[in-house]
């Protein structure tokens, strides 16, 4: 009976030869999706870490606060208008600076990535890999953008700018401020995934946009 048992368990397991196979199928699939990764990675970042990047894109153009838009009519009658133009400008500079500094972040995550990481996002859905890297470096990210953000921001008045513009605020709407630098720091992190959301919708949907065979391989048999 012991040997019949041994017999059939032995008849479940793949051969060495289909034990290969599998392997290397499953080291396809992984080197696949990670090098679909790197080119979206690669793709957000350069499209955010250019002059522009930010502000002339307006699904990410970094607006002014919402407590200051509500409030923006108001203020642009009492002449502050150039200066409310100027200091929304200057925020999306500083999105553009820091942009850069999420390449060494996202590279490392992505090498970081095991193997059960890369079968779930591939199966997963239109934006896994996103929400993937989000979760695993959004606070990385914030470090290291925040001093970047606060650099620029002293160079390009961004603060001497909103000091006027929050003063107006508090006039028409006592009590309402906030901490501008975050504000910055997590709208620049917003538009940064939502433009790898994007590459990475590309490349699940688009035939066009898998540039290699591999790709071409691997998500085309995705789905």
């Amino acid at each position: 009976m012991i040997k019949f048992l041994v017999f059939l368990v032995a008849l479940s397991l793949p051969t060495q030869g289909q034990f290969g196979r599998l392997l290397q199928k499953d080291s396809k699939t992984s080197s696949g999706l990670k090098e679909a990764l790197q080119i979206g990675l690669n793709q957000a970042v350069q499209l955010t870490a250019v002059t522009d990047g930010y502000f002339k894109n307006e699904a990410i153009k970094i607006l002014m606060p919402e407590k200051i838009r509500k409030t923006e009519k108001g203020l642009r009658l009492v002449g502050l208008g150039p200066k409310i133009d100027e200091f929304e400008l200057s925020m999306n500079r500083a999105a553009e600076a820091a942009a850069p500094e999420a390449k060494a972040i996202f590279g490392k995550a992505l090498r970081g990535m095991s193997f059960t990481d890369a079968t779930k996002i591939l199966a997963g859905g239109e934006t896994a890999a996103t929400d993937f890297f989000k979760s695993r470096t959004t606070e990385q990210l914030t470090a290291a953008f925040k001093p970047k953000i606060e650099a620029t921001m002293a160079t390009t008045g961004v603060v001497a700018l909103y000091k006027p513009l929050s003063g107006g605020l508090q006039s028409l709407v006592p009590g309402q401020s906030f901490d501008i630098t975050d504000y910055v720091v997590g709208k620049s992190l917003d538009g940064l995934f939502y433009m790898l959301g994007q590459e990475e919708k590309k490349i699940r949907t688009n035939p066009a946009a898998r540039i290699t065979p591999l790709l071409r391989d691997v998500f085309g048999k995705a789905r």
